[in-house]
């Protein structure tokens, strides 16, 4: 008598389920259609119509939006905790930034240099410079500049198995020194000032409202995208290997997998999203220096995903609109007060919604969850062993 087995291989969780695909596709035909609608066609002073300035405020949350994904893949389904990841953003803006101040109107074929070179009673750019008058080149340097430098510093941290408390302290080492090295004249960066009065951008003005509405609409689809594709890698089998390092690192080893490879992928990952984000946020803002490169600027970064909620890519988009919606109000009324708010921000998450935004939505959608589901996100009090 023979016996027959079946092989029951469980079915992959999708992506998204059919109801959510077609919120996704509404939400970006909605966003494009208001878009173009409200900067061209409607009139000032009606309730459609879009100013530049609204453009490019919601344009630079966007962006920030995307560092907040990026933080949380490493973050929250990590559990690195990195008070960096503003290094990451702020080379990619100044890869961007090289482009911009050496941008020309179309035919004009004078050779001039960059205004801060008249300081410094330089005749000609340094090296690394070279190229960089190509907006293709500036574009490849915003993603691969991040990403060597996240890969060569992930590399030896995470294989000298750096982590927790001492992790977060060297990252913001590293930020804190690149900040002040940016901050030399002599270095070829613009020192404090930085870049800033950029007055074209692939041949077009970049304070008209045409461009300005380009860059907004190209922001929000590099989100949707990134949201995607972040989206992707948590319900593969690489953000499973990811969620059980953050849990236990130690077992995940004992099992036989190497955290190495996938703690560096994501962590390389999320740079060369920061550093897109950057690229995108500079000719929005209209500038770039060392500030941004600054310890503060590191946890700003933090809280986003902090306040939106961690292990949830939706709540760090939440958390980005939140925090700097909040920026945006108490900067112009109570500008002193900003960074005592913000740390309020963070403490009030911390201590009474661990789970940020998003877990207290969950929390009055679902006010009965199995203990499984309470225990799926991992809480703000620090990373696993």
């Amino acid at each position: 008598m023979t016996r027959e087995f079946t092989l029951c291989i469980p079915t992959r969780t999708p992506l998204f389920s059919r109801v959510q695909w077609l919120s996704i596709i509404s939400l970006v035909i909605l966003v494009y259609a208001w878009v173009l609608f409200g900067t061209s066609t409607s009139a000032q002073g009606s309730a459609l119509h879009i100013s530049d300035y609204s453009l490019t405020l919601v344009g630079k949350i966007l962006c920030f939006a995307i560092v907040a994904i990026a933080i949380d893949l490493v973050w929250g389904y990590c559990g690195i905790l990195s008070l960096g990841h503003g290094l990451f953003f702020a080379l990619g803006g100044y890869a961007m930034g090289m482009y911009l101040v050496q941008a020309k109107a179309p035919g004009d074929t004078s050779e001039q240099l960059p205004a801060f070179t008249n300081l410094l009673s330089w005749t000609e750019l340094p090296w690394f410079w070279g190229g960089t008058q190509h907006l293709a080149w500036a574009l490849i340097l915003a993603l691969f500049v991040p990403g060597l430098v996240a890969f060569i510093f992930g590399y030896f941290a995470f294989r000298s198995r750096i982590k927790g408390v001492y992790l977060s302290i060297m990252t913001q080492a590293l930020t804190y020194a690149a900040m002040l090295l940016f901050f030399r004249n002599e270095t070829g960066f613009g020192g404090n000032n930085g870049f800033t009065d950029f007055k074209y951008i692939a041949g077009y003005s970049i304070s008209s409202t045409q461009t300005r509405t380009v860059l907004f609409l190209l922001s929000f689809s590099c989100l949707v995208l990134v949201f995607i594709l972040a989206r992707a890698i948590v319900t593969s089998r690489l953000g499973k290997i990811l969620t059980a390092i953050r849990d236990s690192e130690s077992r995940v080893m004992f099992l036989g997998y190497k955290p190495l490879p996938y703690k560096l992928a994501i962590w390389t990952f999320s740079a060369v999203l920061c550093g897109l984000a950057g690229a995108l946020y500079v000719p929005q803002v209209g500038i770039i220096n060392p500030s941004e490169m600054s310890p503060i600027s590191s946890i700003e970064l933090l809280v986003l995903v902090a306040v939106g909620g961690r292990a949830s890519l939706i709540g760090g988009v939440l958390g980005a609109f939140t925090v700097n919606g909040a920026k945006t109000f108490f900067t112009a009324f109570l500008p002193e007060y900003w960074l005592f708010i913000l740390g309020s921000m963070f403490i009030i998450v911390t201590l009474f919604m661990p789970k940020g935004l998003i877990g207290l939505i969950q929390k009055f959608r679902l006010p009965k969850r199995s203990f499984s589901d309470r225990s799926s996100q991992p809480s703000l009090a620090g990373e696993s062993s």
